[in-house]
């Protein structure tokens, strides 16, 4: 079965076995074989030039030429300051006190601790 299947690059008719660009050596390919890798750390992405590499392209991207910098993206985790005045220390997880609604650390977490102005009396001395 000879079923006439024309190159949409260079538009000469061939059979199923022979469509593919490297299969006749297509001169035209350049024109629709364009590849375009993807970054697998930020996804981001470009075309591969004409006699490029597309492993290389990336390589590259990912060495530094890109958007993912891993020193420069550092994950914070400890990002709930304490709000008592003085204290620098950070949370993983907010820890609010009941009484004002400020954000403390577990040291100064208590009323007693970060001199509470919530309310008149603090609940208990811990």
């Amino acid at each position: 079965d000879f079923l006439p299947l024309k190159c949409d690059a260079c538009g000469e008719i061939f059979c199923k076995d022979h469509i593919r660009y490297d299969d006749h050596r297509c001169s035209s390919a350049y024109k629709k074989n364009v590849q375009v890798p993807v970054c697998p750390l930020c996804k981001g992405g470009g075309a591969v030039q004409k006699g490029e590499i597309p492993d290389i392209v990336v390589g590259a991207h990912m060495g530094g030429g890109g958007k993912y910098n891993p020193a420069q993206q550092k994950q914070r985790i400890f990002t709930n300051k304490c709000l008592k005045p003085g204290c620098k220390r950070k949370e993983m997880m907010k820890v609010v006190c009941e009484q004002c609604g400020g954000n403390f650390c577990i040291k100064h977490r208590h009323p007693l601790d970060h001199d509470c102005k919530g309310s008149s009396h603090p609940t208990s001395k811990a």
